[in-house]
């Protein structure tokens, strides 16, 4: 790649990552700043006892910011954990059946609530995948819309609301989607959930790849689950904000109980301040950063600039549909992850080596789908998918024919 080419600072490139993705280069600069001798203490975090008075302050306070800048009511918990979202697959299932208010309903009913899944494209497909291998008995709202061709499954869009197939409430432990699909560049506006699950049932939500990027509604919720590495910091640390009559238990050794592992358990984590053992502290650290990052920014702004970059790359699209063909239906287009194909694969290889010699990288398209994919997190500025978009008009002169 030519050097500052882009014109970043200490030579970057424009990543376009699905995942583990960039961060802002202020926050960057101050682990950097702080790496050897954390605010003088004499060591790095990464060495710092997770028991100790600083760490502590790290950790509270990373909990802290993220309560003010999503207003996290009083009796919602903020819990920091290991495993990723598919984790938390099995982990939203494990515990909400072992609760209290859901055995509570079970037993009213006289047989196992069923858990509904809106399957909108790779990740949720995976959660209700996993589910029914924990033995859960689930119900599919709605699986992507019908293709006219085939009959099968297809993610391109989401089917209407009036031909969603909710369960029963009296029936129905939960309801669970992912919002923002970064496979298959589809996301689902909360509202239309929300909305439509009565609100006795309790909704969780994946929000792995599109947290902080707009205002939420957390009392909507029963559960939020997300991956740090798209939007809140680096991988290995997964957060959960649950709503606390959901953490309650009856006797603590049922069955329902002892089938939730230690590493899963939302209340054995939440009672402990997230450190029932040693936790991802660096990470942990660094989405703190993250989170005082985006507060100063203000969920509003990044909401508008979420929509300005993927404005841009949009309406390019639009104006070039036979060459820049993308699939999915517009109402649903993610702000997060863009996909696209071009007329051949030859073309999407050529498109992808040219960009990394103009230091644009990460643009292949997952590889169960192929094509092309542009992530737009929260770090990326509006000149990236300026940058991008200037890229492409030239791409489309040379190539279009």
């Amino acid at each position: 790649m030519p050097p500052n080419a882009t014109g970043l600072p200490y030579d970057r490139v424009w990543n376009f990552s699905a995942g583990p993705s960039a961060l802002p280069v202020s926050v960057l600069e101050e682990v950097q700043r702080d790496l050897l001798n954390y605010k003088g203490t004499g060591m790095s975090v990464m060495e710092m006892s997770h028991r100790s008075k600083v760490y502590d302050s790290i950790i509270n306070g990373a909990e802290a910011t993220l309560r003010r800048l999503l207003k996290v009511p009083e009796n919602y918990a903020i819990i920091f954990m290991q495993g990723g979202g598919t984790g938390e697959f099995a982990a939203s299932y494990l515990n909400l059946f072992a609760s209290k208010s859901v055995r509570d309903k079970q037993r009213k009913l006289g047989r196992p609530l069923t858990c509904d899944y809106l399957v909108t494209g790779t990740w949720s497909k995976g959660g209700l995948k996993e589910v029914k291998r924990l033995g859960g008995i689930t119900n599919v709202v709605a699986d992507g819309v019908k293709s006219t061709e085939s009959g099968a499954a297809s993610y391109h869009s989401l089917a209407p609301v009036s031909e969603w197939n909710l369960g029963k409430p009296e029936e129905t432990a939960f309801v669970y989607y992912c919002e923002n699909e970064t496979v298959h560049g589809i996301e689902t506006p909360s509202s239309l959930v929300v909305d439509a699950v009565d609100p006795s049932v309790p909704v969780v939500c994946d929000m792995s790849s599109n947290m902080l990027s707009r205002p939420i509604d957390i009392k909507r919720f029963g559960a939020i689950i997300a991956g740090a590495q798209k939007n809140m910091g680096p991988a290995g640390v997964t957060l959960v904000i649950v709503r606390k009559d959901l953490l309650e238990r009856e006797e603590p050794d049922t069955e329902a109980v002892r089938g939730v592992p230690s590493v899963l358990d939302w209340q054995y984590y939440a009672s402990a301040g997230s450190m029932p053992h040693t936790p991802p502290t660096f990470a942990i650290y660094v989405c703190g950063l993250v989170f005082k990052w985006a507060e100063e920014m203000g969920l509003e702004a990044l909401a508008q600039l979420r929509e300005a970059r993927a404005g841009l790359v949009y309406d390019m699209m639009d104006k070039h549909p036979d060459f820049y063909r993308g699939v999915v239906d517009k109402k649903y287009r993610s702000r997060m992850n863009l996909v696209f194909n071009l007329p051949t694969k030859e073309l999407e290889s050529k498109f992808v080596a040219e960009a990394a010699e103009r230091n644009m990288i990460q643009l292949k398209g997952h590889r169960s789908l192929g094509g092309i994919r542009i992530s737009l997190y929260n770090a990326m500025p509006l000149e990236g998918a300026q940058a991008f978009v200037a890229f492409m008009k030239e791409f489309y002169a040379a190539n279009c024919q």
